[in-house]
C-alpha cells in the first residue's frame, strides 16, 4: 500500500516552528510513508509564521504571505529526502492559480506556476496540482481562460515528466459538474480528489462521479473516536468509491485534526486506511 501526507497536514506545526520542512520528512519516514506531498508553504521561506496559518486558511492569497522560492533551499530539501530515502510524489501549489479577473494577474500567476513546475522537477515529483481559480458559477469566459490555462500547463509539465492535477479545493472546482466539464475539457489533465472539499450539499455527487478521474487524493480527517474511526466523515465510504472506480494511485492524506494533535491525526489516519484498503 503506497501512502503520503500532504505536508498541509503539519500547518499548525510548521507555523509554530515546532516542526519543519525537514521535520516533515522525517517524520513521513517514521510513519511509513512511501512517498512526499509538500503543500508549497513548507517549500519557502515565509517572512512571518503566522503567515502560514492565514496562507492555509486563503489560498488565493498564499502568494501575498509566504517567501519566495529560493533554489538553494529547495536543493537543502531534496537532499534531506534523499538521505532519508523518500521520493517526492505529489506537491500541492496554492497562490498560482489560473483564473483572476485581471489579465496582468493572470499572467503573474502563470510565471510562478511555471516556476513552481522547475521546482518539482528540480525534487523529482511526480505531479503538480494547481488549482482553476475564479468564481464557483464559472461562466463560460471564465471556463474558456480556465480551460486554455490548464492545457497550457499540461503541455508545458509533459516535457517536464509532470502530470498537473486539479483539485476540488475552492471556487468552481468544488461543484461537480464544473469540475467535470475542465477535466473533459483538457487532454492529461488529472485530478486530486479530495473526499471531503465539494460543495457541502453535493458531496456525496462529487465523490461518486469524480472517483474515476482520481489520479491521487486527499483523505480528509477531522475528529475520532476511541475506536479510531473518523467520527465527522464517512471514510469507509469514500474509501470504497474509489475502489470501486479501480482506483490505484497512492492513498494521499490530509488530515486537519479538530483537536489540533497534527502528528496523532495523520497517525490515526494511516491506521484507518490500513483495516479499510483492501
Amino acid at each position: 500500500m503506497q501512502i503520503g501526507i500532504c505536508s498541509f497536514s503539519f500547518h499548525r506545526l510548521l507555523a509554530s516552528g515546532d516542526r519543519d520542512v525537514f521535520g516533515y520528512i522525517d517524520l513521513c519516514k517514521e510513519l511509513g510513508c512511501t512517498q512526499l506531498d509538500p503543500w508549497s508553504a513548507h517549500l519557502t521561506r515565509p517572512e512571518d509564521s503566522p503567515d502560514v496559518l492565514k496562507a492555509g486558511k486563503n489560498p488565493s492569497q498564499s502568494h501575498q504571505l509566504l517567501g519566495e522560492i529560493d533554489d538553494a533551499f529547495v536543493d537543502r530539501i531534496a537532499g534531506h529526502a534523499k538521505q532519508v530515502g523518500l521520493p517526492f510524489g505529489t506537491i500541492a501549489v496554492d497562490g498560482a492559480h489560473i483564473y483572476e479577473p485581471s489579465e496582468e494577474t493572470r499572467r503573474e500567476h502563470r510565471r510562478r506556476a511555471y516556476r513552481w513546475l522547475d521546482v518539482a522537477k528540480r525534487l523529482g515529483a511526480k505531479q503538480v496540482r494547481i488549482d482553476a481559480g475564479g468564481p464557483p458559477e464559472m461562466p463560460a469566459d471564465v471556463f474558456e481562460i480556465i480551460r486554455t490555462g490548464y492545457e497550457d500547463l499540461v503541455t508545458r509539465g509533459k516535457k517536464l515528466g509532470l502530470e498537473i492535477l486539479i483539485e476540488n479545493h475552492w471556487g468552481p472546482s468544488v461543484v461537480p459538474d464544473n469540475l467535470i466539464m475542465i477535466l473533459q475539457s483538457v487532454r492529461g489533465l488529472g485530478l486530486l480528489y479530495d473526499t471531503r472539499n465539494f460543495d457541502a450539499q453535493k458531496r456525496a455527487e462529487g465523490r461518486r462521479r469524480l472517483a474515476p478521474y482520481a489520479r491521487a487524493t486527499h483523505i480528509k480527517t477531522k475528529r475520532w473516536d476511541a475506536e479510531g474511526n473518523e467520527t465527522d466523515e464517512d471514510i469507509a465510504g469514500a474509501v470504497g468509491i474509489l475502489q470501486k472506480a479501480n482506483y490505484r494511485g497512492v492513498w494521499g492524506i490530509e488530515s486537519v485534526p479538530e483537536d489540533g494533535d497534527e502528528v496523532g491525526g495523520a497517525r490515526k489516519t494511516i491506521e484507518l486506511l490500513k483495516r479499510l484498503v483492501k
